[in-house]
């Protein structure tokens, strides 16, 4: 599915692409000036977090997730050309179309690598901040993940994401759809379970809220959140 939001940004998916969903979830139109198009046009993120994120000028940013580009080329601007900013993705067709558009648009400043989230391959404390938008959620391994960034991020580090999670614990029938998951349903953990997983490494959550703005578009994704409180939020944390 992933590899046909790179390719084909105005086919048909359980989610909402695109600028009218980036600015209405919360993304500065000055900043959306500055992205290239395509990225945009793929965009398929659940929030907003870059207030969370509180990014500065200089700083090494790695987004977990990084899909076509969008939040690699915001977060580019933010560190400005003192800064660096790495995306990790495991599609092919996304990493090949956002290092395309980082050197045909000037982002000297961003790289991506063609990786795995649960399996970085980054040293320990190499980044200031990590980000990541409706992607850990299509992970089996979200504990492995924030294992991850914890051990990637320096001492003070923050970590700053949107994500879809549940209300309430769903049945197999759902978790097992291979649709579903992809959409970012299936894979939602119970809130509860997901901020435990987080805390584990030894993160330190500072903020949760809910991302009222983000909904699905399909009848079948509708049906499940109406149905378990699958819902949109950003939370940011920090690593002591």
């Amino acid at each position: 599915m992933y590899h046909d939001v790179a390719e084909f940004s105005d086919g048909e998916f359980h989610f909402e692409m695109g600028r009218d969903l980036a600015e209405r979830l919360g993304y500065d139109p000055d900043d959306l000036y500055y992205v290239p198009d395509p990225a945009i046009e793929s965009f398929a993120g659940v929030g907003y977090h870059f207030d969370l994120a509180a990014i500065q000028p200089g700083e090494s940013v790695l987004d977990l997730g990084s899909g076509s580009g969008m939040d690699l080329f915001v977060a580019g601007m933010h560190v400005t050309e003192t800064g660096t900013v790495t995306g990790v993705d495991m599609t092919e067709a996304q990493v090949e179309k956002a290092r395309d558009l980082a050197e045909q648009n000037g982002f000297h400043n961003v790289d991506v690598r063609h990786s795995h989230i649960e399996g970085l391959p980054f040293d320990d404390e190499s980044f200031d901040v990590v980000v990541s938008n409706g992607v850990i959620n299509l992970s089996a391994e979200k504990g492995r993940v924030f294992e991850e960034a914890y051990r990637v991020l320096k001492p003070g580090g923050r970590l700053a994401l949107s994500d879809i999670i549940s209300e309430q614990q769903m049945p197999e029938s759902i978790k097992t759809d291979a649709d579903l998951w992809a959409a970012c349903i299936g894979g939602a953990e119970q809130v509860d379970d997901y901020t435990a997983l987080i805390e584990t490494p030894g993160f330190e959550i500072t903020d949760v809220r809910d991302n009222t703005r983000y909904e699905f578009i399909s009848e079948r994704a509708q049906g499940a959140c109406q149905k378990y409180g699958v819902k949109s939020i950003s939370l940011a944390a920090k690593k002591e």
